[in-house]
């Protein structure tokens, strides 16, 4: 899948495919946490089976009013004791396969939504 850089000045998720993600003209082939404005590695970095309550308060770390949870291939659903965090904080959490979202990820961003994803890469 490919995706065209549309907002500069902003991070979007340019490309990705297996094993790899590009935001702007980076790859990176780690998972990730993206914000408009920053991309840092080691987000899950033993896959999703492996994610734990601490993972997701990481994420309150750029105060988002909405966190997007790419899963890998696949959607997955963590258990609710593990986005217990961001409940806490009434901050949303929309969860689903890594390429949907990179897609709604770059929407929200455009759209100039305080969005926060966080991208596991297989």
């Amino acid at each position: 899948m490919k995706f065209h850089l549309q907002t500069p000045g902003t991070n979007l998720v340019t490309g990705t495919g297996p094993g790899w993600l590009r935001i702007g003209a980076d790859t990176y082939h780690r998972s990730l946490i993206v914000t408009a404005t920053s991309v840092a590695e080691g987000f899950a970095p033993n896959g999703f089976e492996a994610l734990t309550g601490d993972d997701f308060a990481k994420l309150l770390e750029a105060s988002p009013e909405l966190v997007l949870l790419g899963t890998g291939a696949v959607q997955r659903f963590p258990h609710p004791r593990l986005t217990a965090p961001l409940h806490a904080a009434r901050v949303g959490i929309e969860t689903m396969d890594t390429r949907a979202a990179c897609r709604t990820f770059n929407i929200l961003v455009a759209e100039g939504r305080a969005v926060t994803a966080a991208l596991i890469v297989e």
